[in-house]
């Protein structure tokens, strides 16, 4: 074989990708447009939240109607965002009356975040709406199939949790 060619037969450049390459590319393209689909969803909701609501903030709420109180480095750390990017939105949702900031039990030095009754009854709503949202479009889908996309983008997730390189902020 000449020098120049590569195993996949073509000339020059880099060599025909492997499987294993394909498949990355495959999940880039549809991560990419998952996360741009993602994005507009969120800023819809996050407007149906409230008007002022930065689509970013939703997934605070979310992870505060989750697990109820929270401190803001902990919140950071799930989100894999910077504590300054944290402490911006959690400024705005305090300001709009959606988060309250109230003394930790365990430390009185440091403060634990979560909704107030409006952020719970604003979100539950708008939580249900997306839900039913989500319902109707995997409805075509098997249970069996909604769960396993769900544990293959929780393993997904993880694998950002524990690259801190890659976390924005």
């Amino acid at each position: 074989m000449d020098e120049d060619q590569t195993s996949g037969g073509e000339t020059g450049g880099d060599p025909a990708p492997d499987g294993h390459e394909q498949a990355v590319a495959a999940l880039e393209t549809q991560v990419g447009l998952l996360v741009r689909r993602a994005r507009a969803f969120s800023t819809s909701v996050a407007t149906e939240v409230h008007p002022d609501l930065d689509h970013s903030a939703y997934g605070i709420m979310l992870r505060l109607a989750t697990v109820g109180a929270e401190r803001t480095t902990d919140l950071a750390t799930f989100l894999g965002v910077g504590k300054p990017t944290t402490s911006r939105q959690l400024s705005q949702l305090v300001e709009l009356g959606l988060v309250e900031r109230t003394s930790d039990p365990t430390d009185g030095r440091a403060s634990l975040v979560r909704l107030t009754p409006e952020g719970q009854q604003r979100f539950g709503r708008v939580r249900d709406d997306r839900r039913a949202t989500l319902r109707v479009m995997l409805g075509p889908w098997a249970d069996d199939d909604v769960l396993a996309l769900a544990q293959l983008l929780e393993r997904f997730n993880d694998l950002w949790a524990t690259k801190p390189d890659q976390q924005q902020g």
